[in-house]
């Protein structure tokens, strides 16, 4: 039967939750019994705060394989997919232990498998897996010594360590993280040539040997209140360059996330992750 002027349009509203971790938020869709498919342009409008639901990345929960809880997939603000988010990640898995009532999860994203824990007052500390550090799996475009390295970006010489965590990470250490030219010098190194890939850059200033502060800027969003895979990398970075030692507190913008780097190679990230609210929207 043809729709006729008096025949409401009932458009197709897909559930959501809005979850945050230090500030760091997220529109998470479950697309575990039923598929949710994302352009970018779609995701870019879900992500926009005048126009969408607002946030800094949108993440799908899909089924889980390989003996994994579920599988993730991370897309920043502007439209562009990135392998691993451990801010979301941790939302994601104090969403599905409360739903459960496991005090443990396995979840799967193209960054990795990523096994995760209820630490006790809301806070979850995921297994992030192993730090990359060679330069060619950050990636960077030469062979660099990512422990530490110079580079030019507009005409000045800046000195920094390169950590991949399932995505690349450049970390400045600062005297000074407040004062920090974060929206200045962060779209510039992210995508300066030597970043093929572009990169999140992390601005660290050194409170002592179990105490770092923190500021970021995130590759396709710009600057967050939080990263949990740029403490990550921080940490590593500052551990070895002997800056701090292997297990320290960052610091961010949205709070604190204690990070720790094992003998094994594996770093660990507890932190909060929180639902501010849920909904559905019409996708764009």
């Amino acid at each position: 039967m043809a729709k006729t002027a008096a025949t409401p349009y009932k458009a197709r509203m897909v559930p959501f939750r809005k979850m945050q971790g230090l500030g760091n938020d997220f529109a998470v869709f479950d697309a575990r019994e039923k598929p949710v498919a994302l352009t970018p342009a779609q995701v870019t409008r879900l992500a926009d705060r005048h126009f969408g639901i607002g946030c800094d990345t949108v993440v799908l929960i899909g089924p889980g394989t390989d003996g994994a809880d579920a599988s993730l997939r991370f897309f920043n603000a502007d439209g562009g997919e990135s392998a691993s988010c451990g801010n979301a990640t941790r939302c994601v898995a104090r969403l599905l232990m409360d739903e459960t009532g496991a005090s443990r999860v396995r979840l799967v994203s193209r960054g990795g498998t990523l096994d995760c824990a209820d630490a006790g007052d809301g806070l979850v500390t995921v297994d992030m897996g192993q730090a990359h550090l060679a330069w060619n799996e950050i990636p960077l475009a030469r062979e660099t010594e990512t422990r530490a390295f110079i580079f030019d970006v507009d005409g000045a010489s800046v000195t920094a360590s390169a950590v991949s965590m399932g995505n690349p990470h450049c970390v400045l250490f600062v005297d000074d993280a407040e004062a920090a030219p974060v929206a200045r010098l962060g779209p510039r190194i992210e995508t300066h040539p030597l970043f093929p890939a572009r990169t999140n850059v992390a601005f660290a200033q050194i409170l002592g040997p179990g105490r770092i502060r923190m500021r970021v800027w995130e590759r396709g969003v710009g600057i967050t209140l939080a990263c949990g895979t740029g403490a990550c990398g921080t940490l590593v970075a500052a551990a070895r360059r002997g800056l701090s030692g292997r297990k320290a507190d960052l610091i961010l913008d949205g709070g604190m996330l204690t990070v720790e780097w094992r003998d094994d190679g594996h770093v660990l990230m507890t932190g909060p992750g929180v639902t501010s609210f849920t909904g559905a929207v019409q996708l764009p």
